[in-house]
């Protein structure tokens, strides 16, 4: 199993990373990193590690996530 999906518990983000997240995803969810969690944690997410960080392409959603902290850096739409 996936570390990250072991540790979905400790998955956090800071003030300004929710302000981030909110503007690049248009997000109106009050619980940002309750919302990226499911969104992580969906059957259809894949999740790789490179370096440091986790990278997770959940449907049209990128999320990276520090490998060592578990903290949501920032999220983005993928646009094709």
């Amino acid at each position: 199993m996936n570390d990250l999906i072991k540790n979905i518990d400790k998955l956090h983000t800071t003030e300004l990373g929710i302000k981030r997240i909110r503007k690049n995803l248009m997000l109106v969810s009050d619980d940002v990193v309750e919302w990226c969690k499911r969104a992580i944690m969906s059957e259809d997410a894949v999740v790789e590690r490179k370096g440091k960080n986790f990278y997770i392409t959940s449907g049209i959603f990128r999320f990276t996530v520090n490998a060592g902290s578990f903290t949501i850096i920032t999220a983005h739409i993928i646009r094709s």
